[in-house]
């Protein structure tokens, strides 16, 4: 059973989540949140696999909120989809830094909306098809906030060409497709490279590869 918390200052699209997700044998709604701080303490008592989390809500915003979840080692297990009206690049980018593991608009299909939930608590990363990584590298190139360097000199160099084809949007198998390898073996290079940088799934991966400097707006794969 994936256990969900839903996140956001309007009543009515927290009523209209709850019944979609009502009807689905593996999923459970186990609690709700009208804003940023109590969505935090939910995900600190309740556990859940998977906070669906507003990016506008009041006493915290949703990126603020998903920051602090990502950064608590006793919260590791909880997953955070971002799902909001906004469609920007700022707020994708900025998700993504702060830990989440998807960005979805709520203008979503439920199917959508229902396969993201699955995926993000599989332990993958899912972004809507409209938030493509060329909104993430624009944004990556025009951002003038200080950022650190993460330091990939601990991979060995297959890891940081998975990495790169991590952030290029490769899934597993066309990893293995373009390293010529087994799709296994690229799924260990790709849990070996997360454990090496930290990174709680594909998604930091993928800011990992922007911040270090292994992936830029001139170096396409």
């Amino acid at each position: 059973m994936i256990r969900v918390v839903l996140a956001d200052d309007q009543p009515l699209i927290r009523a209209g989540l709850r019944a979609l997700l009502h009807f689905e044998p593996d999923i459970e709604v186990v609690g709700e949140a009208s804003d940023g701080r109590h969505a935090l303490e939910l995900a600190a008592t309740l556990r859940p696999d998977v906070v669906l989390m507003d990016v506008r809500m009041p006493e915290m915003d949703g990126i603020e909120a998903t920051r602090r979840i990502a950064e608590n080692p006793r919260l590791d297990g909880v997953r955070v989809v971002i799902l909001t009206t906004f469609e920007l690049d700022e707020y994708v980018f900025k998700s993504l830094r702060a830990g989440a593991s998807g960005f979805l608009v709520k203008d979503t299909e439920p199917a959508m909306l229902l396969q993201a939930i699955r995926v993000v608590a599989g332990g993958e990363a899912l972004l809507t098809p409209g938030v493509t990584r060329r909104l993430i590298d624009e944004y990556a190139a025009k951002s003038t906030e200080d950022r650190p360097t993460p330091e990939l000199d601990v991979l060995t160099d297959r890891e940081r060409e998975v990495v790169a084809l991590v952030a290029a949007g490769l899934s597993n198998k066309e990893i293995a497709e373009r390293m010529v390898v087994s799709p296994a073996t690229a799924k260990t290079h790709v849990s070996r490279a997360m454990i090496k940088l930290s990174a709680r799934d594909r998604a930091q991966l993928v800011v990992i590869a922007f911040e270090s400097g292994l992936v830029t707006p001139r170096r396409r794969l």
